[in-house]
Protein backbone atom coordinates (compact mmCIF):
# COMPACT_ATOMS: atom_id res chain seq x y z
CA UNK A 1 0.00 0.00 0.00
CA UNK A 2 3.04 2.13 0.74
CA UNK A 3 4.31 1.86 -3.09
CA UNK A 4 0.77 2.92 -4.36
CA UNK A 5 0.62 5.71 -2.29
CA UNK A 6 3.94 6.79 -2.99
CA UNK A 7 4.18 6.36 -7.10
CA UNK A 8 0.61 8.32 -6.97
CA UNK A 9 2.11 10.98 -5.36
CA UNK A 10 5.17 11.37 -7.20
CA UNK A 11 3.19 10.98 -9.99
CA UNK A 12 0.66 13.85 -8.70
CA UNK A 13 3.64 15.90 -7.94
CA UNK A 14 4.93 15.80 -11.60
CA UNK A 15 1.47 16.65 -13.38
CA UNK A 16 1.77 19.67 -11.10
CA UNK A 17 5.29 20.53 -11.69
CA UNK A 18 4.89 20.22 -15.66
CA UNK A 19 1.67 22.71 -16.01
CA UNK A 20 3.88 26.16 -15.11
CA UNK A 21 6.71 24.76 -17.69
CA UNK A 22 4.30 24.77 -20.67
CA UNK A 23 2.53 27.71 -19.91
CA UNK A 24 5.54 30.00 -20.20
CA UNK A 25 6.41 28.23 -23.01
CA UNK A 26 3.76 28.99 -24.62
CA UNK A 27 3.64 32.38 -23.64
CA UNK A 28 7.36 33.25 -24.59
CA UNK A 29 6.24 31.97 -28.40
CA UNK A 30 4.90 35.31 -29.24
CA UNK A 31 2.82 36.21 -31.99
CA UNK A 32 5.59 36.06 -34.29
CA UNK A 33 6.08 32.58 -34.31
CA UNK A 34 2.30 32.28 -34.99
CA UNK A 35 2.95 33.91 -38.49
CA UNK A 36 5.83 32.02 -39.19
CA UNK A 37 4.15 28.91 -38.79
CA UNK A 38 1.09 30.54 -41.06
CA UNK A 39 2.97 31.18 -43.42
CA UNK A 40 4.70 27.92 -43.88
CA UNK A 41 1.48 26.57 -44.36
CA UNK A 42 0.38 28.87 -47.44
CA UNK A 43 3.13 28.67 -49.69
CA UNK A 44 4.97 25.02 -49.57
CA UNK A 45 8.21 24.18 -50.94
CA UNK A 46 7.23 23.29 -54.54
CA UNK A 47 10.21 21.70 -56.92
CA UNK A 48 10.18 21.90 -60.43
CA UNK A 49 6.97 23.24 -61.85
CA UNK A 50 5.72 22.52 -65.60
CA UNK A 51 6.06 26.06 -66.55
CA UNK A 52 9.68 26.55 -65.54
CA UNK A 53 10.50 23.35 -66.97
CA UNK A 54 9.51 24.01 -70.45
CA UNK A 55 11.08 27.50 -70.53
CA UNK A 56 14.00 25.87 -69.76
CA UNK A 57 13.48 23.36 -72.62
CA UNK A 58 12.88 26.32 -74.81
CA UNK A 59 15.88 27.52 -72.98
CA UNK A 60 17.92 24.59 -74.61
CA UNK A 61 16.65 25.06 -78.19
CA UNK A 62 13.42 22.83 -78.23
CA UNK A 63 10.60 24.55 -80.24
CA UNK A 64 7.03 23.48 -79.68
CA UNK A 65 8.10 22.10 -76.07
CA UNK A 66 5.30 20.15 -73.79
CA UNK A 67 5.24 18.16 -70.79
CA UNK A 68 4.93 14.55 -71.66
CA UNK A 69 5.47 12.43 -68.02
CA UNK A 70 5.93 14.19 -64.63
CA UNK A 71 6.58 12.34 -61.63
CA UNK A 72 7.60 12.94 -57.96
CA UNK A 73 11.43 12.26 -59.36
CA UNK A 74 11.71 12.94 -62.38
CA UNK A 75 10.01 15.77 -65.58
CA UNK A 76 10.38 15.09 -69.07
CA UNK A 77 9.43 17.57 -71.35
CA UNK A 78 9.74 16.56 -75.34
CA UNK A 79 10.16 18.76 -78.46
CA UNK A 80 11.74 19.84 -81.74
CA UNK A 81 15.17 20.48 -82.57
CA UNK A 82 17.07 21.51 -85.42
CA UNK A 83 17.53 17.33 -86.14
CA UNK A 84 13.76 16.56 -85.21
CA UNK A 85 12.22 14.97 -81.94
CA UNK A 86 14.07 15.57 -78.63
CA UNK A 87 13.32 14.71 -75.10
CA UNK A 88 14.79 16.57 -72.11
CA UNK A 89 14.51 15.14 -68.45
CA UNK A 90 14.81 17.65 -65.31
CA UNK A 91 14.95 16.40 -61.64
CA UNK A 92 11.67 17.82 -60.28
CA UNK A 93 13.76 19.67 -57.16
CA UNK A 94 13.92 23.45 -56.93
CA UNK A 95 15.59 24.80 -59.84
CA UNK A 96 15.12 21.97 -62.16
CA UNK A 97 18.61 21.18 -62.76
CA UNK A 98 19.03 18.70 -65.96
CA UNK A 99 19.30 15.13 -65.74
CA UNK A 100 19.40 13.84 -68.81
CA UNK A 101 19.56 14.82 -73.18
Amino acid sequence: MTHFLTKASLAALLALCTIPATVSTAAAAGPQTNFVVEAQYHRPIRGCSPMQAVRKARDFGLRDARITRMSPRVVVVAGRERRGWDRITFANVRGCPLIRR
